[in-house]
């Protein structure tokens, strides 16, 4: 049910941006910021509401995160400008970093058999899809007929109906070890993401030789590399470095920027040209959507049973050429482009991003502690949401920025290098999911799994 809410909320938005900028007099920066002000709070606490969740419980801190996703909804339908609109959002987000991370640590930690897992992921992934196939056409009918703040009221029954079979299906568990927090390694998250998001899409604007621009670019690049410097000098870091080692592991953590990049990029691009340069309602933009929320439906658990049979590299390689040619038929897009061509684009990303999901999720926790799910599991939905940042600041900023004349007519040819972009992204996405699976990319994985086993035995027994 979080799952289906988070999924639910990131497709309706989209498809609610032009409403949003109308109703609210917003400009297309705002409508970014509507967008990534979510995902950036969302990436910076996921993996400390992983931690949080290893130590004080993760039943509770799933319960408190679906409570807190609520509130934030409730003020988003409130909001009376699109300033206030991007602050609720945050409030959400706060809620939202405590849910899909740590309902992934309750499946890893109650399905410990790992045929068993790649099948509960699959499922898990399936809702995902599920919440993108429903999300066009629910969020259409909402936009069309109780305006944009009725996407948000959507959530409420959702989350109080979530926390009560939580209290009484979902079993209670903690890490043996949980980590401390390290408030230095949390600053300095946000900190990079924060500023490097805001000059991507503020630079274009502002112009990249503006003083506030190269200033937020020096202060990512500090904050960066004082991060690494840090975490890797601490015993328990934020973000443990020796995950990194395994080349599984940092393949898909990769492969889940590059892939969500192109999907939040294909979703805020798509939602302006269909109702902004075509001129279609929300419903209508929406149930033209369908055909690439179907097949991302109907392959996203088909992608945990092939995960679960046979590895990730079949579905990884299919997602990345899925990806990669719907970036490639777009990059052509005219604002007269038939409907039967865009179809097409449609399912042929719906069937790559339905299969990405599970592979990813599957090769970030196997093979890492048990008693680190939530950690590990929080570095690979952060690099979710990392990904989700970039997609809508960069393919966003790339295409607005070469809008020539008015954005109707301006706005397709403008978007072309855009979409190159996102097939660029499939390509990376297609040579990860080869190079994770070799055998010297298991090797590295088995060796950074008892390099941390060897680590983790002595405070264990201290413990």
């Amino acid at each position: 049910m979080s799952t289906l809410i988070v999924g639910l909320d990131n497709t309706i938005v989209n498809l609610a941006l032009p409403a949003i900028q109308r109703d609210l007099n917003a400009p297309v920066t705002g409508l970014q910021w509507t967008i990534d002000a979510y995902t950036l709070v969302l990436a910076s606490l996921l993996m400390l509401s992983g931690s949080t969740a290893d130590r004080f419980g993760r039943r509770g801190t799933f319960q408190v995160g679906l409570a807190v996703f609520g509130i934030g909804s409730l003020l988003c339908s409130l909001a009376p400008n699109i300033g206030a609109l991007i602050a609720f959002r945050m409030v959400q987000a706060v809620g939202g970093s405590m849910l899909n991370p740590v309902a992934m640590s309750i499946v890893t930690n109650t399905f410990t058999e790992a045929r068993e897992r790649a099948q509960a992921i699959g499922v898990w992934a399936g809702v995902a899809g599920l919440s993108m196939a429903l999300g066009p056409v629910v969020g259409g009918v909402l936009v069309d007929t109780g305006g944009w703040q009725s996407i948000f009221w959507l959530n409420l029954p959702i989350c109080v109906l979530a926390i009560v079979l939580t209290a009484v299906y979902v079993p209670d568990s903690k890490a043996d070890r949980p980590r401390p927090l390290d408030p230095v390694g949390q600053v300095l998250v946000i900190v990079l993401l924060m500023t490097s998001t805001f000059a991507i899409i503020e630079g274009p604007g502002a112009g990249w030789g503006s003083s506030s621009i190269i200033a937020c670019l020096v202060a990512a690049a500090v904050s960066g590399v004082l991060l690494l410097w840090y975490e890797s000098r601490r015993t328990d870091p934020l973000v443990d470095p020796r995950f990194f080692r395994s080349v599984p592991f940092t393949a898909a953590t990769v492969s889940a920027v590059c892939g969500y990049a192109g999907m939040a990029g294909f979703l805020f691009l798509n939602a302006l040209y269909l109702q902004s340069v075509r001129g279609l309602t929300p419903l209508q933009a929406g149930l033209i959507t369908l055909p690439m929320a179907l097949p991302a439906a109907l392959f996203s658990p088909v992608s945990g049973r092939i995960v679960a049979a046979r590895g990730p590299r079949l579905p990884l390689a299919v997602a990345g050429v899925g990806v990669a040619v719907c970036g490639g038929l777009l990059s052509v897009l005219a604002a007269d482009t038939p409907v039967w061509y865009l179809v097409i684009a449609y399912v042929v990303f719906g069937i790559g991003f339905g299969l990405l999901n599970a592979p990813i999720t599957n090769t970030a926790v196997s093979g890492m502690p048990r008693s680190q799910a939530g950690v590990a599991s929080g570095i690979a939905a952060t690099s979710r949401q990392v990904g989700v940042s970039l997609g809508v600041a960069i393919l966003g900023s790339v295409a607005t920025a070469r809008v020539v004349g008015p954005f109707r007519t301006g706005f397709p040819a403008a978007s072309h290098a855009s979409w190159l972009l996102m097939a660029g992204c499939g390509v990376v996405v297609l040579v990860l999911g080869f190079l994770a699976t070799t055998r010297w990319a298991l090797r590295t994985a088995a060796v950074a799994a008892a390099r941390i086993a060897v680590l983790e035995e002595p405070r264990l027994a201290s413990v």
